[in-house]
């Protein structure tokens, strides 16, 4: 007989097998099963180190909540939702963001810590998913002014938290979002500093919150120094679109010598552009883009990046979204503003001038 046969042999008569249940982990832990159930949910009044003790003894048994049964006791199926519903009509066009890849993996991972699984899905109305999915909650990245989306979940009561700040009339339970107009501030500044004296802005079309705050910021900029606005704006997610935009701004015959694009795709897109008209980057045009991408940090030149942190974005909107479903009072504020952080490189930075240096002359005469 194998080691594995007289393994099994040795088991006792009539035990169990499979996975642990609940009965298992209250008897190893020497608990009520209303005590592991409370421990392992966050709920009831017990001393920390109480749920410590049954979590890990729940870890070591195995034991894994079934999933039917929290529905039957709790109603609560344990998905959220996540939906982009600004960029475009194909369900899933925002995923080809590096912003959206990387909030999508924060918010995944927060959504698992607590006990819950997130389910991307399409906000176009041709895909008849919403009704098929019982959802506890939705995030909504980025929707634009009276979203219909975030209007008929509301109404069917499930809680909405929001990726961007919304207009005072859209009905979300809290919002995360960045400080847009300080961060384009920076940006024009940082570029002015450079010795940019026309910056141009390759913008959106869509009303959604970072578009419309990031195109006024330029705005209001401009009005304030004196500069005309160079502006040329574009559907987001339409990829083609962004090229045609980019060399359209430097075909300007006001062509900026410096420009800020809002969107991922385009610092390759004006980089791109420039070489078709004989610019160099950064001795004749400065640029910046908002990006999350390391690809950037590889192009020749390497282009400076506005990153908004989607990580810690992707996170705060879940734990903000999971607290109003269960209806948590944590503490924390339900309007977030998180930091920016801009990426300098070599783009946005014009090289001095060379000069020549002589060597010094020596004694007269010699």
């Amino acid at each position: 007989m194998t080691a594995a046969g007289k393994h099994q042999a040795s088991r006792p008569v009539g035990r169990r097998l499979g996975r642990a249940g609940i009965r298992d982990v209250a008897a190893a832990a020497g608990v009520s099963i209303t005590t592991v159930s409370d421990a392992l949910n966050g709920k009831g009044r017990l001393p920390d180190a109480t749920r410590r003790h049954v979590r890990e003894v729940a870890d070591r048994l195995g034991y894994r909540p079934s999933a039917a049964a929290r529905t039957l006791r709790t109603g609560r199926s344990g998905l959220i939702g996540l939906t982009v519903t600004t960029y475009g009509e194909e369900p899933f066009t925002f995923t080809e963001f590096a912003y959206f890849a990387e909030m999508a993996r924060a918010a995944t991972s927060a959504a698992l810590a607590r006990g819950y699984a997130l389910v991307i899905l399409p906000a176009s109305s041709r895909h008849d998913v919403w009704s098929n999915v019982a959802l506890d909650g939705t995030v909504v990245i980025d929707p634009s002014d009276h979203d219909p989306m975030v209007t008929e979940l509301v109404r069917q009561g499930i809680p909405v938290v929001s990726d961007g700040r919304p207009t005072g009339s859209l009905p979300v339970q809290a919002w995360v979002d960045n400080d847009h107009e300080a961060a384009v501030l920076g940006i024009l500044e940082h570029l002015a500093e450079a010795g940019a004296r026309r910056i141009g802005l390759l913008t959106g079309t869509s009303t959604d919150t970072y578009t419309r705050l990031s195109t006024s910021a330029y705005l209001h900029w401009c009005e304030r120094i004196g500069q005309e606005p160079v502006v040329e704006a574009y559907p987001a997610h339409d990829p083609c679109a962004g090229a045609v935009a980019a060399d359209r701004l430097l075909a300007r015959p006001d062509r900026p010598d410096a420009v800020y694009g809002l969107f991922d795709p385009n610092g390759t897109d004006l980089l791109a552009a420039a070489r078709r008209y004989g610019l160099r980057v950064p001795e004749d045009l400065l640029l910046v883009c908002c990006s999350e991408s390391m690809v950037y940090a590889t192009t020749e030149p390497p282009i400076t990046t506005l990153s908004l942190k989607p990580g810690r974005i992707g996170t705060a909107v879940v734990q903000l979204l999971i607290d109003a479903i269960e209806g948590v009072d944590a503490g924390r504020p339900v309007q977030q503003v998180m930091p920016t952080d801009l990426i300098v490189r070599t783009s946005s930075q014009r090289r001095p001038p060379r000069t020549t240096v002589s060597p010094p002359r020596g004694p007269a005469g010699k």
